[in-house]
C-alpha cells in the first residue's frame, strides 16, 4: 500500500536519518523503540547499500564503552523522479533522498485533448531529457494524478479523460525501474507522514478541492482514499451552478463582481466545509490538509469553510491549507517519488 509507516528497521532509521542532520545509533534506539542489536544491523544494512555514512571525523568520546560516531545521510548517484498529473499542466520533477529539488519543469498540456499514449510519450521523453541533463542513475518513478487510482496503479479521472489508464506499465518498461502511482489527496497525506521526524504520526486526513474533489486519510497499514461524490463541488460543478455568460474558469468566477456569483462561491465552501465535518465524524483525523484551487484561487473560501467545520464537526481538527498551487505539486510529485525508496530502501538500489 502506499505511504505506508516505516515497517522494518532499516525502514524506521533511514526515516529518521534523513530528516535530521547527523543522528547516532544510541539516538535511533531511542527513537524507534527497537533494540541496540537491531538498530546496529539496520545501520550497517543502510551502509552497505550506500543510503548512510559514518562520520568518523565527528567522533566523540564519552568516557567508558565505545566512541559515539555520529551518522548522516549519504550523497548517493541515483536520483528519483517525481510527476504531478494536472489537467492543463503537467509538473515533472527529480529529487535526491534528502527530498532537495534537483531539476523541475512544467509540461503545458491540455491531457484530456490528446491521447493517453501521446501524453505518456510526452512525460517520458521529458523525464528522459531531464535525467540526461543531471546525469545520474533514475532509482524510481513516482506518479500522482486528479481522480482515483485503482487495481494496482489505474487512473480513472473524468477531468482527464481517463477511464482505467494503466500509467505506470509504460513508465516501468521504459524506464526498469520501481513505479508507484497515486492519487493527489494520497500523496498529500504521504508528504505530511514523510516530513514528520515521528514514526507514529497522528492521523491525518487531506481534502484536495479543484477540477475534481479527491479525499485520503492515514492509518497505520498506509494511506487509504475515501470515495466522495463530485458534483457541484467541483470547479465545473459550481461553473455551472453559477450558470452566468462568460464565466468559465474559477478565477472568472473569483473577479466576478456580482453577488449571486460570491453566494455560489462561498455555498461551495459551506459544502466543502460539511463534506470535511462528516468525514471527520467518520474517521476522526487530529489534522486536516486542505489544498486546491477552491482554496487557492479563491482565498475568500477559507473563512466559510472553516466555520462549517468548526459548526459541524463532532470536534474541531488541525485544520490546515496548502497555500500555492506550486507547493501542492511540488510537495505531492516529492511524496509518490520517494515512496517505494523510503518504505523499502533495501530492495531499491542505493549506490
Amino acid at each position: 500500500m502506499n505511504f505506508s509507516r516505516p515497517r522494518t528497521p532499516a525502514a524506521k532509521c533511514l526515516h529518521l536519518i534523513r530528516l535530521y542532520e547527523t543522528t547516532s545509533r544510541s539516538d535511533l534506539v531511542k527513537a524507534t523503540g527497537l533494540s541496540q542489536p537491531t538498530v546496529t544491523r539496520a545501520i550497517a544494512a543502510l551502509v552497505d547499500a550506500g543510503y548512510v555514512t559514518e562520520r568518523n571525523d565527528l567522533t566523540q568520546s564519552k568516557g567508558r564503552g565505545r566512541p559515539t560516531i555520529p551518522l548522516e545521510l549519504a550523497e548517493m548517484p541515483g536520483v528519483h523522479a517525481g510527476v504531478s498529473v494536472g489537467t492543463d499542466s503537467t509538473y515533472i520533477a527529480l529529487f535526491d533522498l534528502k527530498g532537495r529539488t534537483l531539476l523541475c519543469r512544467d509540461m503545458d498540456i491540455t491531457v484530456s485533448e490528446v491521447s493517453e499514449d501521446d501524453f505518456i510519450q510526452s512525460m517520458m521523453a521529458g523525464l528522459n531529457q531531464m535525467t540526461t541533463k543531471v546525469d545520474r542513475p533514475l532509482r524510481t518513478v513516482g506518479v500522482t494524478t486528479s481522480g482515483t487510482v485503482r487495481d494496482g496503479g489505474k487512473v480513472f479521472a473524468p477531468n482527464l479523460g481517463w477511464d482505467g489508464v494503466d500509467i505506470g506499465e509504460q513508465l516501468r518498461e521504459q524506464f526498469s525501474v520501481p513505479v508507484e502511482v497515486s492519487s493527489i489527496s494520497s500523496a498529500i497525506v504521504g508528504s505530511e507522514m514523510q516530513s514528520t521526524p515521528s514514526l507514529d504520526t497522528p492521523s491525518v486526513m487531506a481534502l484536495f478541492a479543484d477540477d475534481s474533489i479527491a479525499c485520503a486519510i492515514s492509518h497505520p497499514d498506509g494511506v487509504e482514499p475515501i470515495e466522495v461524490e463530485q458534483g457541484e463541488l467541483t470547479t465545473q460543478g459550481l461553473i455551472d451552478a453559477i450558470g452566468a455568460e462568460g464565466i468559465r474558469s474559477l478565477r472568472d468566477a473569483v473577479t466576478d463582481s456580482r453577488e449571486d456569483t460570491r453566494y455560489a462561491l462561498d455555498r461551495r465552501a459551506r459544502g466543502l466545509g460539511s463534506l470535511v465535518a462528516s468525514l471527520c465524524s467518520l474517521h476522526s483525523p487530529a489534522t486536516v490538509v486542505v489544498a486546491g484551487s477552491a482554496f487557492i484561487d479563491d482565498p475568500l473560501s477559507s473563512a466559510p469553510f472553516a466555520r462549517t467545520v468548526r459548526a459541524e464537526a463532532h470536534y474541531y481538527p488541525d485544520l490546515r491549507v496548502i497555500p500555492s498551487h506550486r507547493e501542492v505539486v511540488r510537495d505531492i510529485a516529492r511524496a509518490v517519488a520517494l515512496d517505494r525508496v523510503l518504505r523499502e530502501p533495501l530492495q531499491v538500489t542505493g549506490k
